[in-house]
């Protein structure tokens, strides 16, 4: 069997813990595709926080507390930085992660794609499936905001992690998504693959940017895959992070509902011929999709398998 999961965030690492542990149970082959919307230059350092999340989350160093970053780690180059009035001050390295952006910045300067400098970094981390970025090329997230008077796009980050989303908001944009390309391996994967996870990451700044690329949409659309989405959404909310304001400024419903209608059912036009929501969700409707209710709390890599072993069964 080959798995192929589309994948961001701390959910979607935490997704693919379960998804592996299900693979190996069954002998299957997995692959995940990650979003890099999120991406970033700091300091003149290349960062990926996606790729990093689920890279140190499968690999066992992943912060357990925090949900991101190293666990152990120290901060002493953020205090100097701090000292020196660097900007920007609202994003903070730790020392343990500085090592990661400065061997990829250093790859990705010497002409290595983001692809084969990811596949480099998980030599050392060994996360047990195949992880590609969606593409090589630049392909960032940014928001249209009401700021200082006026209207203009900061990168995501900034709108989340300085301005912690509370600031007028009109749209996202992915930036770069009109001539990027799939990272090579991608639509392979996703064209041989026996199903395709939707994990439950942020559907908009986490999904979309992956399904923006040119012709991975359609791949997964057109391929000969089942395609199941597990909901981000539990009652009404979402489990962690800051989906339900993503979804506002789309004017979306936060719930499992408006999430599976906003991804739509693949017999017409949309993604999903499953979707997996949680108990407190029974009943659910998502036109032309089969909908299942199960436990969808990740507290453990047990109860995260068995849900995955749930999207794949569902027919």
């Amino acid at each position: 069997m080959r798995i192929v999961v589309l994948a961001g965030g701390i959910g979607g690492a935490r997704f693919l813990v379960g998804v592996r542990a299900y693979a190996r149970q069954v002998g299957a082959d997995v692959t995940a595709v990650v979003n890099v919307g999120d991406d970033l230059y700091l300091h003149g350092l290349k960062i990926c926080p996606d790729l990093d999340s689920v890279m140190y989350t499968l690999g066992g160093g992943a912060d357990p507390e925090r949900g991101w970053g190293r666990a152990g780690e120290s901060w002493t180059v953020k205090s100097e930085l701090a000292a020196y009035g660097a900007e920007p001050t609202w994003f903070g390295l730790g020392d343990k992660d500085i090592a990661t952006h400065l061997v990829r910045t250093t790859m990705v300067d010497a002409g290595y794609p983001l692809s084969a400098v990811t596949e480099a970094l998980a030599t050392r981390w060994q996360p047990g499936v195949r992880l590609l970025p969606a593409t090589d090329d630049r392909l960032e997230t940014h928001a249209v905001v009401d700021l200082d008077g006026g209207q203009r796009a900061i990168h995501f980050q900034e709108w989340w992690v300085r301005y912690r989303a509370d600031v007028p908001t009109h749209r996202f944009v992915f930036v770069g998504a009109d001539t990027a390309k799939p990272a090579p391996g991608v639509l392979d994967a996703i064209g041989s693959a026996d199903v395709v996870l939707i994990a439950p990451s942020n559907p908009v700044v986490s999904i979309a940017p992956v399904l923006a690329v040119p012709g991975l949409r359609e791949a997964v659309v057109d391929g000969p895959g089942r395609v199941v989405g597990v909901s981000p959404i539990i009652g009404g909310a979402p489990v962690r992070g800051m989906a339900d304001r993503c979804l506002a400024v789309l004017g979306v419903e936060c719930s499992a509902a408006g999430v599976g209608g906003l991804y739509g059912g693949r017999s017409s036009g949309g993604l999903l011929d499953g979707w997996l929501v949680a108990e407190e969700d029974q009943g659910t409707v998502v036109p032309e999709v089969t909908v299942r209710a199960v436990p969808l709390r990740m507290t453990d890599e047990a109860a995260t398998a068995a849900m995955v072993r749930a999207a794949v069964e569902l027919r």
